[in-house]
């Protein structure tokens, strides 16, 4: 297995295992994952399309087209129970949508050597992580991963049954 076609793999379950439930949870958006809050599932749909536009920007430099979004879902904000406010879950799920689509044609259109290229403008603090082209795709499908557990845990909190952990390809 090339090293895009795994990359390609990791993006496609960890985004059907993490939108599989996001979507579940549509209708109670803003239901905490415990008794004293935490990331519910708009927070970690808002945030996950907030990663997903800062890949081009990490990669190559430039703007993530969702900056102005930072305040509802940055990595230092905290959620809330109020839908209103945020931007409508179904504004944030197509955006994520969108930029999801455009970071798979951006990793189509690279070559397995230019996964080993240094990135522009790594999150500060995360140069490692984000190192490289490759890495910072990889890291795209591992944090969707993590935040899956936050929207499961909501999910319980909701009252709902638990799932299985398989996720669709």
């Amino acid at each position: 297995m090339h090293t895009k076609d795994a990359i390609k793999f990791a993006l496609a379950v960890s985004n059907g295992a993490v939108l599989s439930v996001i979507d579940e949870m549509s209708g109670a958006a803003t239901t905490f994952p415990t008794p004293n809050g935490g990331c519910h599932p708009l927070w970690v749909l808002g945030h996950l399309t907030l990663v997903e536009g800062s890949i081009p920007a990490v990669l190559f430099g430039g703007k993530n087209p969702v900056a102005e979004w930072q305040q509802y879902f940055g990595e230092n904000s905290e959620p809330v129970a109020d839908t209103r406010a945020y931007p409508p879950f179904t504004e944030v799920r197509e955006k994520y949508l969108q930029l999801r689509e455009q970071n798979l044609k951006l990793l189509e259109s690279l070559s397995d050597a230019d996964l080993d290229k240094p990135t522009k403008a790594p999150p500060k603090g995360r140069e490692r992580e984000f190192a490289t082209y490759g890495q910072s795709f990889l890291v795209l499908a591992l944090h969707q991963t993590m935040h899956r557990g936050n929207v499961t845990d909501a999910r319980r909190a909701a009252g709902r049954a638990a799932l299985a952990t398989r996720a669709s390809v």
